[in-house]
Order: structure tokens, then C-alpha cells, then sequence
């Protein structure tokens, strides 16, 4: 049965959230269709530049992303504090950049005299908005509502073009958020559309090595940052590309970045790369990714995850009790997949 958004969305729980929309009938997002011979490669850059205006608009953080041909990954956080820390003014500015608002809220701004009641429905008005600055649901309707009026119109159609609502799957805590982030930002190595990570165009991955490698030039880079300073389309500086959540491990930066050290993740999307593509046998090397054994997850399991179709689409991912306590909270009293996230995160962890 399908359940209310806000019963799965629950930001008590955690601020992190994998969401995945997929186009209905297997139209084309993106990519090459092999039977027309007609690209549709220009609606990747669609995604990412209304991506970098929401980022602006809402309180919402992208940490991962992924544009695939038919579908595409975000890992979400949903930044509550900054939310709050807006005045009211800065609400009006930032919803009126996507919508009209009401003739009530244009007389407050112009100061125009307003009745005690008037001002309580402003007041009223902008709470709502606030909320919704910071709802992962109204995030996603001005993403897929703008792509899916762009590309019906460039098809000359009607009708739907995402495959109902999208996806969304709570991320509990660090385990469940770095397998996640590091599932979407494999994805076209996984697909064989890319030979590496820092090959795999309209990725997160490859927007941080290529930030990484112009913020911190060296004369020896490694392979890695030679072939991020030269992008095979376009420059970053051209791309019109969302801010990502910083990787920090450092404990006084708070909420203000993902608490993965940037080179730990790089070394564990990398190693991992090499190990789940379709075209080449999988191993474990002998030398494995330290943060992996600081989070207590299974290297060969973590593997498995990696592979197409390896990580299951649940309501939640974490280890421990955390899934127990997402499902109370979210009203939710069935549980499955405790076999493969107990083995992947050495834990009596749960998949909701």
C-alpha cells in the first residue's frame, strides 16, 4: 500500500534522505536512443542547473547525485537550522523566486496599512512557506515539474513523464549515509558508462574531484586530478553545478558537512570503482579503505551492495535499533531485509 509521504519522510529520525526518480515507460531522460538515433544527452545539464537554483532556494543540501539515462539519485539533507534562521523577508525572497505569491504577501512588502487579522494570515502564510523550504516533497515537485514540462514540450506530448512519485529511503546514520552516497556515485561505473570515477560524467563524485583539483593544484596530481583539470565536455567553470555538503571530519564543523574525511571517501568510491565493474570480476584487495573498518562495515558484503540491483530499495538503512525506531516513528511495523544489512554493517541492523 502506498503510504503518505510524510509518514516516510520523518526528519526527527534523521535530516538524510536517498530519493530516485524514474521516467515512465523507460522514456529518456538522458542519453542516446539507439533506435532514432535522437540524444537527449542535453537534459543532464537540465537536471543540474535546476538543481543548483533550488539548492539556492531551499534548505535543502545535496551530498550525492547521479544522472543516468532514465532515472536519477540524490542524497538529500534536510538543513532545518538554516531554515529557521531566515527572516521573514528572506522566506518571501527565496518562494517567490519559484512561485507568485498572493496579493496579501505583495501589500506587506510594499508596507502598505494591513489589519491585525491580515497580518496574522502574512504570518501564517510565511510558516507555511518556511515549511516547505525544508520539505524534501516540495524539493522534488519543483525539480520533476520543470524537467517534465521542458521535455514534453520538446517532444511535442502530453501526459506523464515520471513514473509516479518518487523514491525515498531513510539514511540513519553513518553507515547506511556512506553506502548510499557511494552506491549513487557508482552508478555509471557500475553501468560500464564510465571506466572510474573521476570519469563518470554528471556525477557528485567527479564534481567534487574536479573542485578538489582546481582549489588545490599541484605540479605531480595524481591520475585522478590530470583528468579532472581536463573534463572531456565541459570546464565546471561553464556548468552550471549545485553546491554539494562539504566532506569534513572535523567534529567542529558540525552540521555544516558530511563527517566523512574527503580523502577517506575518495580512496573507498575508488577502490570500490574498481571492484564492482560489470566488465571485470570483483575482489577484495588486500589493502582496504581504513573508514571502512572505523564504521564497522563488511568490505565483502559492502561489495555486494555496490552491485546493480545490490542494494535493495528500503524505506530506511542504519544499523543497531536505529531502522526499529524509524519504523515506530513512521508507524510502520514491518521490517525485511535484516539479513543482508546485519552482514554489511556487523550489527543487529534492520532494513526498513
Amino acid at each position: 500500500m502506498t503510504r503518505a509521504r510524510q509518514e516516510q519522510i520523518s526528519p526527527a529520525d534523521t535530516p538524510y534522505y536517498h530519493v530516485i526518480s524514474r521516467c515512465v515507460r523507460r522514456a529518456f531522460l538522458c542519453g542516446e536512443d539507439q533506435f532514432s538515433g535522437q540524444s537527449f544527452e542535453h537534459r543532464r545539464q537540465w537536471v543540474l542547473e535546476r538543481l543548483s537554483l533550488l539548492d539556492q532556494m531551499f534548505a535543502i543540501d545535496i551530498c550525492a547525485y547521479a544522472i543516468m539515462s532514465n532515472h536519477y539519485h540524490l542524497v538529500l539533507y534536510i538543513n532545518q537550522a538554516q531554515a529557521q534562521s531566515w527572516s521573514d523577508d528572506e522566506v518571501i525572497k527565496r518562494w517567490q523566486t519559484l512561485f507568485v505569491g498572493p496579493m496579501l504577501i505583495q501589500r506587506y512588502q510594499q508596507g502598505k496599512k494591513q489589519s491585525q487579522a491580515e497580518l496574522n494570515k502574512v504570518a501564517e502564510i510565511i510558516a507555511e512557506w518556511r515549511e516547505r523550504l525544508m520539505d524534501i516533497s516540495w524539493f522534488m515537485r519543483c525539480l520533476n515539474e520543470h524537467i517534465a514540462r521542458k521535455a514534453n514540450q520538446e517532444d511535442n506530448c502530453k501526459g506523464r513523464f515520471w513514473e509516479g512519485r518518487f523514491k525515498s529511503q531513510a539514511l540513519l546514520d553513518e553507515q547506511g549515509l556512506l553506502t548510499c552516497m557511494a552506491y549513487v556515485d557508482l552508478n555509471p561505473v557500475r553501468a560500464v558508462m564510465a571506466d572510474s570515477p573521476e570519469n563518470s560524467d554528471f556525477t557528485s563524485i567527479q564534481q567534487r574531484i574536479r573542485e578538489f583539483a582546481e582549489v588545490h593544484p599541484t605540479k605531480n596530481q595524481d591520475s585522478q586530478c590530470e583528468q579532472a583539470q581536463t573534463p572531456p565536455q565541459e570546464s565546471t567553470s561553464e556548468l552550471k553545478l549545485p553546491k554539494l555538503k562539504p566532506l569534513s571530519a572535523r567534529y567542529d564543523d558540525g552540521d555544516k558537512a558530511i563527517m566523512f574525511d574527503y580523502a577517506d571517501y575518495m580512496e573507498l568510491v575508488d577502490w570500490a570503482g574498481r571492484c564492482c565493474r560489470e566488465d571485470k570480476r570483483g575482489y577484495i584487495s588486500g589493502t582496504l579503505p581504513p573508514i571502512l573498518s572505523r564504521l564497522g562495515i563488511s568490505p565483502g558484503h559492502w561489495l555486494k551492495a555496490m552491485q546493480s540491483e545490490g542494494l535493495s530499495q528500503s524505506r530506511a538503512m542504519g544499523c543497531l535499533d536505529q531502522p526499529k525506531q524509524y519504523a515506530k516513528s513512521v508507524k510502520c511495523a514491518w521490517l525485511q531485509g535484516s539479513r543482508q544489512i546485519g552482514a554489511l554493517f556487523h550489527s543487529s541492523g534492520y532494513e526498513v
